[in-house]
């Protein structure tokens, strides 16, 4: 099992010793995540980082998941979309379940606790059996900036039964009756997606992938699906393509969410077909390994999210000294530091220029690539999520006497 300590080696100076401090002060108080899922999305990771190390620290952390059947998971995935703007048609039949559901979650859940955390839509109800003692704390992974306004009407009356409610980004959090603080994400660099790799373990996994080493390439990780914008990246890398021989991989992690789904993979493989230098691998969201390696090995990294919820793709490739070129706005602007970790530009044309800059000048591409790095490794890793917990949780739940 990780523990602390083993972050030494990786987090700034003084990282360490910062949570033992903070830990010490709350040391025997038990602090509760829940969330919809424990595998393949970035809600689940975090816990399942964070929960055993806080345990090695003396504060008690459980991580308890909600059960649902099929019909509840398809509320609360059009529910999720609904609050981040998308037209999304919920009856009040669906609402009503999803309702329900959570209440038997309830039930059957450990929800006693100093700090309770609720990740994102789907366990969100469950505040309205919240028991008397305890602080509760809705933590929200979305951009709720512009949320459809019937389903708000019905979502935000819930949030007001908490006590505090936490957003990754200042402009994804809506105008709240309860206090809110802003916790960006972060990534494990111990964990299989960001750990180091050996150049036989990047071998290896690029062939298994049919991903040569004869070329260099341009990557993008994501979704295939409209708002991560495939085929934009194909538009990129061929005019790219004009002027270097590389290769584009498009490494569509997941199923493809959204109902124009389907359509988009069908542009993007009928693009392909008529291109070898185009890859499109379709990996399961487990593929951590993989993406390690596509990362460590891709010259630069694309990142064409139209509306993105915060995009770790960009500090995980930064960690791994690769520069990233992506839209600018949201989590990436916080991410990239432009002509410093790499460049954000809205338009086709901008993210080939910026390519081509930094594929014909090496020492530009190194010295981004390092830049990127100590960046994350300042403001992105766990060491310093963890940091922010434990201060929440001194904060909300008080002293240590």
């Amino acid at each position: 099992m990780i523990k602390i300590e083993d972050y030494r080696e990786v987090a700034p100076r003084g990282a360490v010793d910062l949570i033992l401090r903070l830990a010490h002060r709350v040391q025997g108080r038990r602090f509760v995540h829940v969330s919809s899922t424990r595998y393949g999305v970035a809600t689940a990771e975090l816990p399942g980082a964070i929960v055993p190390i806080m345990n090695d620290l003396g504060i008690d952390t459980a991580w308890e998941v909600i059960s649902g059947d099929a019909a509840f998971f398809a509320t609360t995935k059009a529910l999720t979309a609904a609050l981040e703007g998308e037209d999304r048609v919920l009856t009040e039949s669906m609402l009503q379940d999803y309702l329900e559901m959570n209440r038997r979650s309830a039930r059957t859940l450990a929800l006693e606790g100093d700090l309770i955390v609720i990740h994102d839509p789907a366990p969100a109800s469950l505040v309205e059996g919240r028991g008397a003692t305890g602080r509760w704390v809705w933590r929200c992974h979305l951009d709720l900036s512009a949320p459809q306004r019937r389903t708000w009407g019905f979502f935000g009356r819930f949030l007001s039964r908490y006590d505090a409610a936490v957003f990754s980004h200042p402009l994804f959090a809506p105008r709240l009756s309860v206090p809110q603080f802003i916790v960006h994400p972060s990534i494990d660099p111990l964990s299989p997606r960001n750990r180091d790799l050996s150049r036989q373990e990047i071998r290896t996994l690029r062939e298994g992938l049919g991903v040569g080493d004869d070329k260099r390439f341009l990557l993008q990780v994501g979704e295939l699906d409209r708002r991560n914008d495939p085929v934009g990246a194909i538009a990129v890398y061929r005019l790219v393509k004009r002027h270097h021989d590389v290769r584009l991989v498009l490494a569509g992690v997941g199923a493809a969410d959204g109902p124009d789904g389907a359509m988009v993979l069908d542009e993007v493989r009928t693009a392909a077909a008529h291109d070898g230098d185009i890859i499109v691998l379709e990996l399961p969201p487990e593929a951590h390994a993989q993406i390690n390696a596509l990362q460590r090995a891709a010259a630069v990294v694309l990142h064409r999210a139209t509306r993105d919820r915060f995009g770790l793709e960009a500090a995980e490739a930064m960690w791994k000294g690769t520069p990233v070129i992506g839209r600018g706005g949201g989590g990436l602007a916080v991410q990239i530091i432009p002509e410093v970790t790499g460049y954000t530009v809205d338009s086709v044309e901008g993210a080939a220029f910026r390519v081509r800059q930094l594929l014909t000048n090496p020492e530009l591409l190194a010295r981004m690539g390092g830049a990127g790095r100590e960046h994350v490794r300042r403001s992105f890793l766990l060491t310093r999520h963890l940091a922010d917990y434990l201060a929440l949780m001194i904060h909300l739940t008080g002293r240590r006497p």
